[in-house]
């Protein structure tokens, strides 16, 4: 049945495209014929029939039509779709027309040539000697143009002026740049069948080109005006039509707008544009992720694909935000066998299927596991024989772990020290623990545990065969339980949107860009090596909300409001990126940077973290607290910002933007999880 039906739509549309090349043949040989005919009719003004139709025009026209329907055809000028006509397909018709000028004027000429040479006494071919008008062929040309540019020209009109009809409760947009990408998305709304944007004007920073129009529609003034602009003309969507444009610039246009309905949309990437496939169908909200990310990562992708490709590699905690993102990125580098590892069952069954989707015929497999039960661990180890580890399980929210002390210590601190055990006495080559900048004078117990391990790392590299390293970095745009997910549920709740303190300020960096810099790592570490991400500016996250919901075209404060809650257990206002005695030291990755060991009395921190461990499940959290604290001195429990006063939660909303560059990262729960 299924092969019935294919068999049936493929040979309707082989009947239509039949159909539609007959119709454009058609067409074409009426207008060669009424462009000849033109030519003829324009140098006798269409008097005097009898004087040029038959002893001119129609000996030549069937030469006429011939040349050209070659010429045309060869130049694929009868496939073009007639509805989107441009300046690239007039001058494709002007060059065929020149063409087959030249190739009539000198098919006429040689003919006649060789005519009067074989027969001298005859009045001259066709052409009735020195009767002929020889401008025909001038005539011809631009009447050849007119009528097949005019044809295609007229259906454009068409689909644009006459056939478009205003939908109910249409658009009022602005497009942000008046170049050739704002252009470009004009002339596809311009094309819609059903008009449902009403472009109004453009913005654009370029004095030279205010005051000018673009298919009759006027650049109104620089996106500074756009305040005033956007009240005049009554704006709904801002279209942004700069697909180049920085974060930073796309966050001031932001900015200018808060406060305003407005809703913002952009267009696809500049490839898109110059494969001119930029559609309205593709026009896109702006989102958090345009203002906040960055350009894409260089990296060093012989380097990667030496120590990955054709290897064994494991990945703990999968199906977390970090782990699967790492796993679609190790992919891209073959290795023999790609190995998961993962608590939770179903974000294992969803990776598992994706991966499958993205890279079939690499090989990998599947584990449920505990990191903390260490014969399960060892087993898995023995049977897949990895090189290369990327351990990435953790218990990573903030306060939550505050409440589960001795679950922070058993899976942040005894599943790293078990996964670690294993990968050493497997003899993994490269061992990459994914950690967080809130292991740095770290005030929460999750920040504490993930530093814990960090220094069980560090310890573990001596005398072995394996090489051991760790990589900080701060928030992750969208993985799970972070702040920006939890901003557009509430956004889309109605608000309030529930920030802990005005002056909380994080880092943040994309998960593919946080994936891909951790591979790199794993290139360049040795010994123990500690790697911190740069993660750019830092952002108040007070703003950050602002953002979000003017990009949702409503206003903060009026619509949404932002609501202060109070710091929370072990959160900080302000992170850190490095540890009190470290120095940082350059790589040869301008977005990476390595922490040279500080000493450590490693006896004792073993010792001390054996006994921690041993007794996560029976001290009172307390107790287990002050234990951190013997082992990670710059550990300061509770010591995190006191809580918003009443008058901070009242103009949460409406205090102005911070102009100083904050430092931090929301403990959403942004780093990596099991």
């Amino acid at each position: 049945m299924t092969d019935g039906g294919h068999t049936y739509r493929s040979s309707f549309k082989a009947s239509v495209l039949r159909h539609r090349s007959a119709a454009m043949f058609l067409a074409h040989v009426v207008f060669f014929t009424l462009a000849l005919f033109g030519a003829f009719g324009l140098y006798y003004n269409f008097k005097d029939l009898a004087k040029w139709l038959d002893p001119f025009f129609l000996p030549l026209l069937p030469a006429a039509v011939v040349i050209k329907m070659i010429v045309f055809s060869r130049m694929n000028l009868f496939r073009g779709s007639w509805r989107y006509v441009g300046m690239r397909d007039v001058g494709a018709v002007v060059h065929a027309s020149l063409l087959s000028t030249f190739i009539f004027v000198l098919a006429f000429f040689t003919v006649e040539h060789i005519v009067d040479a074989l027969n001298p006494e005859l009045p001259g071919f066709i052409t009735a000697r020195g009767q002929f008008p020889q401008s025909i062929f001038a005539l011809d040309l631009g009447m050849t143009v007119a009528t097949v540019c005019g044809s295609r020209i007229l259906v454009r009109l068409y689909y644009e002026e006459i056939l478009p009809v205003v939908a109910a409760g249409h658009t009022q947009c602005l497009i942000v740049g008046a170049g050739d990408t704002g252009e470009a998305l004009l002339r596809e709304i311009l094309r819609m069948s059903v008009e449902r944007y009403r472009v109004v004007g453009f913005l654009d920073d370029d004095p030279s080109k205010h005051g000018s129009r673009i298919h009759d529609v006027p650049v109104l003034g620089p996106v500074d005006d756009a305040r005033a602009i956007c009240h005049r003309h009554e704006v709904e969507e801002l279209l942004i039509a700069m697909p180049s444009v920085g974060q930073k610039q796309l966050r001031q246009i932001v900015e200018r707008f808060e406060g305003m309905n407005v809703r913002f949309r952009t267009i696809p990437a500049m490839e898109a544009v110059i494969e001119g496939s930029v559609t309205v169908s593709q026009i896109r909200d702006v989102d958090i992720d345009d203002l906040l990310g960055r350009a894409q990562v260089e990296l060093d992708e012989a380097k990667i694909s030496e120590y990955l490709n054709g290897e064994h590699v494991l990945v703990t905690g999968a199906g977390g935000s970090i782990g699967s993102e790492m796993c679609r990125q190790i992919l891209r580098y073959k290795p023999a066998r790609l190995v998961l590892v993962e608590q939770a069952e179903n974000n294992l069954f969803e990776i598992d299927r994706e991966l499958g989707a993205i890279a079939p015929d690499i090989p990998r497999v599947c584990y449920i596991a505990d990191i903390c039960d260490a014969a399960r661990v060892d087993w898995i180890f023995a049977t897949e024989k990895p090189a290369v580890v990327f351990h990435a399980a953790a218990h990573k929210h903030v306060p939550m772990m505050e409440l589960n002390v001795g679950e922070a210590i058993k899976n942040n601190i005894l599943g790293t020290r078990t996964v670690a055990d294993a990968a050493k006495r497997h003899a993994v080559r490269r061992f990459v623990m994914i950690s967080t900048d809130k292991a740095v004078n770290p005030t929460s117990v999750m920040g504490c545990t993930k530093r814990v391990a960090e220094m069980y790392i560090q310890q573990l590299c001596q005398g072995a065969i394996t090489q051991f390293m760790t990589v900080r970095f701060g928030n992750v745009l969208g993985s799970s339980g972070s702040v920006v997910p939890i901003f557009t549920r509430q956004i889309m709740a109605g608000g309030p949107v529930t920030i802990t303190d005005p002056a909380m300020t994080r880092y943040f960096m994309t998960i593919p860009e946080a994936s891909q810099l951790v591979l790199q790592t794993g290139v360049m570490g040795k010994d123990g090596d500690i790697f911190v991400l740069d993660m750019g500016e830092p952002v108040k996250i007070i703003d950050l909300a602002r953002d979000m919901i003017t990009l949702s075209g409503l206003r903060p404060g009026e619509d949404i409001e932002i609501k202060v809650t109070g710091v929370r257990p072990g959160e900080k206002l302000y992170e850190e990126l490095s540890v009190k005695g470290e120095d940082m030291g350059r790589t040869t990755h301008d977005k990476i940077y390595v922490w040279r060991n500080r000493k450590e009395d490693w006896p004792r921190v073993c010792k001390l973290a054996n006994d921690l461990v041993a007794a996560a499940d029976e001290l009172p959290e307390d107790q287990l607290r002050q234990r951190l604290a013997e082992i990670v001195p710059e550990y300061t429990p509770g010591n995190g910002e006191s809580p918003a006063s009443a008058e901070q939660t009242a103009s949460a909303g409406l205090a102005p933007k911070a102009s100083e560059p904050a430092r931090a990262e929301p403990d959403r729960g942004d780093t990596p999880r099991l």
